[in-house]
């Protein structure tokens, strides 16, 4: 590496100062949540405009260039729709009948699996592991002090379930953010992460059900399931099926919303106003996330334009021996980065442009990437002891709910991390010819 590569390398310092400013926070206060992230990334702004050399004028032409940069700006109106889509969706009870249909009249030796089932389909179908885990927890936690299962295994199965559709949802952030960094459709993504994490999940399933036999006592439910409770899953299914078709995921999302807002109108006497409250309701509850990647955009464009990008490169670079320790070293960058930050989301932006970079000198497929990005900051998101969907998880139950525990028994997970090296190293990961 040379010794001008080498003293560009400063120029990441600004990333550093928003991850320390960051990771400190939440440390001292002992809730990693505390300080909101778009506060943080401007605190790493400011000190890049001290940090990187130039002319302040060019500086905040970079940044502004960065945050309107057509793949920031795509994300950024992808999470407002699908934070409208989600809000109504929930609104209208369609999260409700999924949950319903899912876990009512279970037997108690099919609990973690159904569990495990229930929440994979609905993270994938609302793109949210943290809404999920919002959404099923009080119930698991119930299911199991009634029937006296184990709350840990039933717990981890869940927290399987909620990072299964958070890796695949066209709506999840990640993998909003996954593809439009790397340039590729959500359906070639999607296709291409569903192959190995599939084989994952059933694997996942059948453990659940054989370790869940014996596990506590039948809960009486005599509940009946309404017509109306189908039909109200099938604004999710509709999502769902028209991405796997490889319709526009501006089009999908639009007509969800608009789907979810006939639903409203005709079982939930929603007016239009109503409708139009709970639309731009969607659009606030992305406001973090949506600051975050505008900002990050900007800054990771300063810090691109300073060099700080290909001196990051150039320096991974010497690590990698071919396409496969490429994609090893994008994985670990990404999951590094995201036991950094607490947030899968952030760390796909982050480690982005340099993912960029080594997928197009190596020639690998970029959908390949967005899936290994996606995959391996949902990993350690789920691992880790201070993300949202632990702390989320065992503040349901403090008394009962163990974190190594919960780890112990989340075999969706160590399945997920296998699944994804195999595909490593056998998968087709390279174009069949250079551009």
């Amino acid at each position: 590496m040379s010794t001008t590569s080498i003293k560009k390398l400063y120029t990441l310092l600004p990333f550093l100062v928003f991850i320390f400013v960051f990771l400190g926070a939440g440390i001292y206060n002992n809730n990693f949540y505390i300080l909101p992230s778009p506060v943080a990334i401007v605190i790493g702004i400011v000190s890049a405009f001290f940090i990187i050399k130039g002319k302040t004028k060019n500086k905040i032409n970079d940044f502004l260039e960065g945050c309107g940069d057509k793949n920031i700006l795509t994300m950024c109106m992808i999470y407002i729709l699908a934070g409208a889509f989600a809000t109504i969706s929930k609104a209208i009870g369609s999260t409700d009948a999924i949950v319903q249909i899912g876990i009512n009249n279970l037997s108690p030796a099919f609990y973690p699996a159904g569990i495990f089932l229930v929440a994979s389909f609905l993270s994938l179908a609302a793109g949210t592991s943290v809404g999920t885990i919002v959404a099923l927890g009080p119930i698991a936690v119930g299911i199991a002090n009634a029937s006296g299962s184990d709350i840990n295994l039933i717990g981890a199965a869940l927290l399987g379930g909620a990072m299964f559709g958070d890796n695949l949802s066209i709506i999840s952030d990640t993998t909003i953010a996954a593809t439009q960094i790397m340039g590729c459709d959500m359906k070639d993504k999607f296709k291409n992460n569903f192959g190995f994490v599939l084989p994952a999940a059933i694997i996942a399933f059948f453990i659940y059900i054989y370790v869940g036999v014996g596990n506590g006592n039948a809960i009486p439910n005599s509940q009946e399931i309404s017509s109306q409770t189908f039909i109200l899953v099938l604004p999710y299914l509709a999502v769902i099926l028209l991405a796997f078709l490889g319709l526009n995921v501006f089009l999908v999302l639009i007509i969800g919303v608009i789907l979810g807002g006939i639903f409203g109108l005709t079982f939930h006497s929603f007016n239009l106003l109503e409708f139009g409250q709970k639309i731009y309701e969607g659009f606030t509850s992305m406001t973090e996330i949506f600051l975050l990647t505008l900002l990050t955009g900007g800054l990771a464009a300063m810090i691109e334009k300073a060099g700080g990008i290909d001196s990051l490169l150039h320096l991974i670079k010497g690590k990698i021996t071919g396409s496969k320790s490429a994609l090893l070293g994008i994985g670990t960058f990404v999951g590094l980065t995201d036991a950094a930050t607490a947030n899968n989301t952030v760390s796909i932006v982050i480690t982005g442009k340099v993912a960029q970079k080594i997928t197009k000198e190596f020639n690998i497929r970029p959908r390949v990437t967005a899936s290994i990005l996606d995959t391996f900051s949902c990993f350690v998101q789920g691992i880790i002891p201070y993300g949202a969907q632990m702390l989320i998880l065992t503040s349901f139950s403090k008394n009962t709910i163990s974190y190594p525990e919960i780890l112990k028994n989340s075999f969706y997970l160590y399945l997920l991390l296998i699944a994804v090296l195999i595909y490593i190293f056998v998968g087709k990961i390279k174009k069949s010819h250079i551009h």
